[in-house]
């Protein structure tokens, strides 16, 4: 069965968003919002991502999942039936709706692991780049996720869904996640207890230390309350956007390849092979010196700090 993915009809509704929200912000409330350089290197990104993606991601979905799918889905007197031993599965409703819910589950993980590998993070850190939350941000997409995002979803066609009905619902997070990328719609009630929302999604573009590496959810925030990544935004905190290590420019090259620079001139600090692998492997921040650190780290740090101050404030005497 075939079927048509939803990108296809999401990329004109995406570029006439991005238009209206830059429009009403020019016009009617925050000019600063968009700023051309920054949402020109944004579109051009985008661009590049969908002409990459209709390119290498079709190819990589035939490779990938269609090759894993008749692997460990062989047909059996006509019917696909899994290696384990059970039917594979078709395309009922109930079926529907178990794809998506594994879908978003491996976007979750995915979705982290980008942000706690830092050669992974190399390549994710072009949509974090921008110091602007805007829908222009939303289509601002590294060009090498392409290449080792289906490895993490192979899994499910493996064990017996269509690869046509992945491709579908990974359609539809993305279109979830794209209109995502608005300050314009605020808290959504009682969606907030299990939908991953707008509010949460600014707190996961933030670079404020008690923001970064939040809320990794696509569609559902259970996962980020299940693997303790969920974070509700606070209004007394004054959100600052962006990553801490910018590419500093407008240049689509720098910004898509700063990060791996930045790699390559860590590894070069010690001729230690763990401490090269960690370089590049490790978390974000780790240092075999100490001279940078993790996220861990410095809020592990800060708590130490701030039991420090408060003993120290408890044992002065009282007047």
């Amino acid at each position: 069965m075939d079927f048509t993915n939803p990108l296809v009809y999401g990329v004109p509704c995406f570029l006439g968003f991005i238009a209206l929200e830059l429009s009403y912000s020019k016009v009617f409330d925050d000019k600063q919002l968009y700023k051309w350089k920054d949402f020109t290197s944004s579109l051009l990104l985008g661009i590049g991502s969908a002409i990459l993606g209709a390119l290498i991601k079709t190819v990589s979905i035939i490779l990938v999942f269609n090759f894993a799918y008749d692997i460990f889905n062989p047909e059996i007197d006509g019917v696909r039936t899994n290696i384990m031993g059970w039917q594979s599965f078709g395309y009922a409703w109930y079926v529907w709706i178990i794809c998506m819910l594994l879908d978003d589950f491996t976007y979750y993980w995915f979705h982290r692991q980008n942000h706690m590998v830092r050669f992974l993070w190399a390549a994710h850190i072009v949509h974090h780049s921008s110091e602007n939350f805007n829908l222009g941000t939303a289509v601002r997409n590294g060009w090498f996720t392409i290449f080792y995002k289906p490895f993490f979803y192979v899994w499910i066609v493996i064990i017996g869904f269509p690869p046509e009905m992945l491709v579908v619902c990974l359609g539809i997070e993305a279109l979830w996640q794209f209109q995502l990328h608005t300050k314009y719609i605020k808290n959504l009630g009682f969606l907030e207890t299990f939908v991953n929302t707008h509010t949460m999604h600014q707190v996961h573009h933030a670079r404020n230390i008690e923001y970064m590496d939040k809320n990794h959810g696509g569609f559902l925030n259970i996962f980020d309350r299940m693997f303790g990544t969920w974070k509700e935004l606070d209004e007394n905190i004054n959100i600052e956007y962006g990553v801490s290590t910018p590419p500093n420019s407008y240049s689509l090259y720098v910004i898509l390849t700063h990060e791996y620079q930045n790699i390559w001139q860590d590894m070069k600090k010690s001729n230690n092979l763990y401490y090269k692998f960690m370089y590049a492997f490790g978390p974000p921040g780790w240092s075999h010196d100490g001279s940078t650190l993790t996220i861990k780290q410095i809020r592990k740090q800060l708590t130490k700090e701030n039991k420090k101050r408060l003993t120290s404030i408890s044992a002065v005497p009282g007047e």
